[in-house]
């Protein structure tokens, strides 16, 4: 991962100035649109944003019920080629993460052999004692899954994170679309774009194909919610009401002889499946938190005895612990007996003394994450750190070196963004989202972009002053001609 510059996704690396084949026309689209109509179509899009309610939350701020992500008119294209390619490393990392969920939540059969440290689970907050002692309905334990995705050259992707927890943006995703359908509609013309609106079918007939087998009817699907002041609530309710299923709190659910019930004003409705977006810290008091208001008391009997299938499967969160994924290429070839096809990125882990040590001696060039941290917090992007901050994150890792891992800093993509001061580079990452159910494993062709709106910075989170964009994945030759 030698540095050559930074790689422009429409221009190519520094200093080109003819844009990329594939792109002439969209770099011709951001030459001939006025600023004048740049600015007048973004904010058309901030006040579609606006009336649908689209807004995130920052814990801790008076203001955050306020907020809308901002949301970048120029979008962000893949070729048919470049999505076949990242469609199969989806594909591995998925089936990879659930055939890790299920033997270490089995037989542990990774342990003996001895891929990974056995204190790496044994010591993780995010091992799950509880689902231990059950298997989930089908084997699965990730249905839904958002990969996080770095560029840095024309054929150079990276996996930086895994979010098999309650992934989120899926939403945003498809807002994007229907922004830019409406505001844009001369780039649908130019360019044949694999739409992205049939997400919540799939994810609605994964759901159904997850029901426990013991489901003699079509199965009751709903999604569980922490409630209206949490900060993916949006998406919550835009999610069930696309599939057409219940939102429901914990309040709304009971569990009655291990199975699950709904309350409706028709009486109580056995549940199947819960698409539940609440941590497994608070899904039951009965076994994690007791002081939890957002569960559901006997949730996780219901769950071990096969009623009732949870997506995500609780413990689906040590999977996206920073230090397992330090291990992932190695967690591949154990499963798939192949090299990862989305390679990470380098990563030193700083349990490692001589790991340790080189993170150290170089601090101000690294970033530092925390293994369970999330959202761009607890994390040090060295080049761009204050002495003071530097000072801080090493007493950190010396105190607690196991908290942490490091990565170089890398020089990720950019993509052309409409600024105050026209159209300038401004660096992305990438979530796609992936399905699994019993039918097998589903990459929706498109995802989240996230760009970093400030110039020169490399943290794209909304709640640190990211926005998003529109993500086109391009028809085959086949496809377009159809």
């Amino acid at each position: 991962m030698a540095s050559r510059g930074t790689f422009d996704e429409i221009w190519g690396f520094d200093g080109r100035r003819k844009a990329r084949d594939e792109f002439t026309e969209l770099a011709q689209w951001t030459r001939d649109t006025s600023p004048a109509d740049f600015e007048r179509r973004q904010h058309a899009a901030e006040q579609y944003f606006r009336d649908l309610g689209i807004t995130f939350a920052v814990y801790g701020e008076e203001d955050a019920a306020e907020r809308i992500i901002p949301f970048d008119i120029v979008p962000r294209i893949f070729t048919a080629a470049e999505w076949d390619r990242l469609s199969e490393g989806l594909v591995q990392r998925v089936e990879t993460l659930n055939a890790f969920l299920s033997d270490i939540y089995g037989p542990r059969k990774i342990l003996a052999d001895g891929v990974i440290p056995e204190e790496l689970i044994w010591s993780n907050p995010q091992f799950c004692i509880p689902a231990s002692a059950a298997r989930p309905p089908h084997g699965i334990y990730a249905h839904i899954c958002g990969i996080d995705l770095v560029r840095t050259g024309p054929d150079d992707f990276f996996v930086l994170e895994d979010n098999a927890r309650t992934p989120s943006g899926v939403s945003y995703m498809i807002e994007n679309r229907e922004a830019m359908l409406r505001l844009c509609p001369e780039l649908f013309e130019t360019y044949p774009v694999r739409p992205v609106d049939s997400y919540c079918e799939s994810l609605f007939e994964t759901l159904v194909s997850v029901a426990p087998p013991c489901t003699r009817r079509d199965p009751v699907c709903v999604l569980l919610t922490p409630g209206h002041f949490n900060s993916a609530f949006y998406e919550h309710s835009f999610l069930a009401d696309t599939m057409g299923i219940a939102l429901v709190e914990g309040s709304d659910l009971e569990v009655d002889e291990d199975i699950v019930y709904m309350r409706t004003i028709s009486g109580r409705l056995r549940v199947d499946v819960i698409y539940r977006r609440i941590d497994d810290e608070f899904i039951d008091p009965l076994v994690f938190r007791p002081d939890s208001m957002l569960g559901v008391p006997g949730l996780m009997a219901a769950w071990a005895a096969g009623n009732v299938t949870l997506v995500n499967a609780p413990g689906t969160g040590i999977a996206d612990d920073k230090a397992i994924y330090s291990y992932m290429p190695e967690i591949v070839k154990y499963y798939s007996g192949g090299e990862a096809k989305l390679p990470n990125v380098e990563t030193w882990r700083c349990r490692e003394p001589q790991s340790l040590k080189y993170v150290l001696d170089h601090l101000s060039e690294l970033v530092v994450k925390l293994v369970d941290g999330s959202g761009g917090y607890g994390m040090l992007v060295g080049p761009t750190a204050s002495r003071q901050e530097i000072a801080d994150f090493r007493a950190a890792l010396v105190a607690r070196p196991e908290r942490y891992i490091a990565q170089p800093t890398l020089a990720l993509s950019t993509v052309p963004t409409f600024t105050d001061k026209g159209i300038a580079p401004r660096h992305v990452d990438f979530r796609p989202f992936v399905l699994t159910g019993t039918r097998g494993v589903t990459v929706t062709p498109g995802g989240l972009t996230r760009v970093a709106l400030k110039q020169g910075s490399l943290v794209v989170n909304s709640s640190q002053g990211g926005g998003t964009k529109d993500s086109f994945v391009l028809c085959d030759r086949d496809e377009a001609a159809a």
